[in-house]
């Protein structure tokens, strides 16, 4: 396998970055290390910047199509990391994930119909669902023993008191870090299935999964609805290419699958840019060693992030990633108010997170946590965490 430096500090600042050049803006110390936005501070594979030089380099970024090797390149990648060849007439790309969800939601509910989601979640959901003029409906998450699980029984009652006409599951979870198991995808999708409600299944973090924790497209676990599902994905987290502006949903139901198209159609979106496709395409085809090597690194980073906790905060809890490049920190031992822990991590530690309660009130009492950045980034972070809870420890 090639080596790859993922140690390497590389200066994100004065490059437009949400992560690093708006802290000001967003009401935080200029200097706050930015631990916060799903982004990875480190280069794309070299084949696919390669790619993408080479469309840069042509000099034209005229209108783009997308034709077979597209497609060959994306169920592709599914085939080999995880043994199930989506179809390619299921493709449907968006510019991301985000404005997927929103095209679902318009495409396959009515104004004022209910969409259950399951906090504490990714703050799009909420989002895409309210300002789409559909009612939110809330499955919370059980939290029992440091751990995240479905509640069931709750899902389905609210689901029938409801009327609930969709679900959008996040697989692996966000912020929590649960990787559903096949069991548990086919028990949530036989309710869904019994009460005819729609599954917009959000997978962007499907390549994140560490040891014993394999990911199971949702499609691949509950056959049985596929004609009822939109499955989201995007290279983006994987190959650190948001800013390109590339996901791709598989959608096998046919009627589904076109409704959702004409719901784009009618945005005015016209096709992906030029050089997003030629890095999807190379990422696909090329990343792999890339990829296995990052997860090992990543892996070493939840690892070091363990052993820091326990050794110098042992008052604050990690939740035990399954998924995602995300850790979840439970910081209730702190006896903080949501503001005033925003307070200790933002203004007193320089540091800045995700606070909790944007994931919903059952997030109150925690943060999240990047963990795509150098080691020596990360132990930055933390001793910039650690000095201020002893500060505020010394001051009580």
């Amino acid at each position: 396998m090639p080596t790859y430096d993922f140690d390497r500090i590389i200066d994100r600042r004065d490059t437009d970055s949400i992560k690093y050049d708006f802290a000001e803006e967003f009401g935080l110390p200029a200097d706050a290390l930015p631990m916060w936005v799903a982004d990875m501070d480190f280069t794309a594979p070299p084949q696919v910047v390669a790619a993408a030089r080479r469309a840069v380099d042509h000099g034209i970024f005229g209108y783009t199509g997308v034709k077979r090797d597209y497609y060959d390149a994306v169920t592709g990648w599914f085939t080999r990391r995880f043994g199930w060849t989506p179809e390619q007439d299921w493709v449907v790309y968006t510019p991301g994930v985000v404005f997927a969800l929103s095209m679902a939601v318009r495409a396959l509910t009515e104004p004022g119909d209910a969409v259950l989601i399951q906090p504490p979640v990714y703050r799009p959901f909420y989002q895409m669902v309210e300002k789409n003029g559909r009612r939110l409906v809330y499955s919370p998450l059980n939290y029992v023993n440091g751990r995240y699980a479905m509640d069931f029984d709750g899902f389905e009652r609210a689901v029938e008191a409801h009327n609930v006409k969709m679900y959008i599951l996040c697989s692996p979870h966000n912020p929590v870090g649960r990787v559903w198991t096949v069991e548990e995808l086919r028990r949530v999708g036989d309710i869904c299935r019994r009460h005819g409600v729609a599954v917009v299944s959000d997978e962007i973090h499907c390549d994140f999964t560490w040891p014993d924790h394999p990911h199971t497209p949702f499609i691949a676990a509950v056959p049985e609805l596929r004609e009822r599902t939109v499955l989201c994905t995007a290279p983006s987290k994987t190959f650190n290419l948001a800013g390109l502006q590339v996901s791709n949903l598989f959608i096998p139901g046919e009627a589904m699958r076109k409704a959702v198209q004409a719901e784009i159609e009618r945005t005015g979106w016209s096709g992906l840019n030029n050089v997003g496709l030629a890095a999807c395409k190379a990422a696909y085809r090329e990343g792999d060693d890339w990829l296995d090597a990052l997860k090992d690194y990543l892996s070493g980073n939840v690892a070091f992030l363990r052993d820091y906790l326990r050794e110098r905060l042992p008052m604050l809890k990690l939740v035990e990633p399954e998924g995602t490049y995300l850790a979840w920190v439970d910081c209730s031992a702190l006896g903080l108010a949501p503001r005033d822990l925003h307070d200790l991590v933002a203004n007193k530690a320089h540091l800045w997170l995700d606070d909790g309660d944007i994931f919903g009130p059952e997030g109150e009492q925690f943060q999240r946590v990047v963990l795509a950045c150098p080691r020596a980034t990360l132990r930055e972070g933390l001793d910039r965490l650690a000095e201020a809870i002893q500060g505020v420890g010394s001051r009580q």
